[in-house]
């Protein structure tokens, strides 16, 4: 929100509850995302508030796998992004921007090791929970809503394991037990990066459903991302040569069509 806010954005938050660092700028509505009529009320107007949306940025969701059971996680986050889906194209609005994950790349890949390095958009998604199936379903629901509608932009953002600042002091404890970040490849994403993208997503002209793989521009090692795979990855093939601790989720795809540029890393707060 602070990143829309500061790009000249009118932002309103639907959720269940207020932001715990709200803004004064920003209004908040209560909104239950797993209930159509609120959805399709919410993103048409609301009294005292707003008379039109013009897009919508879906990030509500039970966040990972083993919060909540496996189907309570499944009956709470597809419903809600059908909802959202959906009631934006009853309402007209046509550029929309979710979160999806990098989950369905195949995570863990310490369980189901990725195609080639540095892993990218190209290769089918295959779930391993049901958190990322969840997010799976979603993307093929995406794929099929802008079939019917070719004016309309649905981008996946597949962010990596989000950080905040204060997370970053534990991150040299990596060095010491590789293999406990190599599920992930060792990828990150600064939450002020993530909101980045968010925003060149909102402004970009695409049409249709695109994913996109939204990772720092290194890893959490210090190590050098090519040694890292060689000793963890053996039989992992790279498609293109990867230098220093450059990450091993490509953003090769953001970089070109969003333009984006990661401008924060674990590395600026030692």
């Amino acid at each position: 929100m602070r990143e829309l806010l500061e790009h000249g954005y009118e932002v309103v938050n639907l959720d269940r509850v207020p932001s715990p660092r709200a803004d004064a700028r920003v209004k908040h509505v209560r909104v239950d995302l797993s209930n159509y009529g609120e959805v399709a009320e919410a993103l048409t107007a609301v009294d005292d508030r707003y008379t039109r949306v013009d897009a919508v940025v879906h990030l509500a969701a039970i966040p990972a796998p083993g919060i909540l059971t496996n189907s309570a996680t499944f009956a709470n986050n597809v419903p809600s992004t059908y909802n959202v889906f959906a009631a934006a194209q009853a309402a007209g609005i046509d550029n929309i921007v979710w979160a999806s994950s990098e989950t369905v790349l195949g995570l863990p890949f310490t369980q189901s090791p990725p195609p080639s390095f540095p892993v990218d958009e190209s290769y089918a998604v295959r779930p391993q929970s049901t958190y990322s199936l969840g997010k799976a379903v979603e993307e093929e629901m995406a794929r099929h809503f802008t079939r019917w509608n070719p004016n309309l932009k649905l981008i996946g953002l597949r962010f990596s394991n989000v950080m905040d600042q204060a997370d970053y002091a534990a991150f040299p404890a990596f060095e010491e037990a590789p293999l406990s970040r190599a599920w992930n490849a060792w990828g990150y994403i600064d939450a002020r990066d993530g909101a980045q993208a968010v925003r060149l997503s909102l402004e970009s002209t695409l049409r249709g459903f695109e994913p996109f793989i939204i990772a720092a521009a290194d890893t959490v090692m210090s190590t050098p991302s090519a040694a890292l795979a060689a000793s963890h990855f053996p039989t992992v093939p790279f498609s293109r040569s990867v230098e220093g601790t450059d990450t091993l989720l490509s953003i090769d795809k953001a970089r070109d069509q969003l333009w984006y540029a990661p401008k924060h890393s674990w590395r600026d707060h030692g």
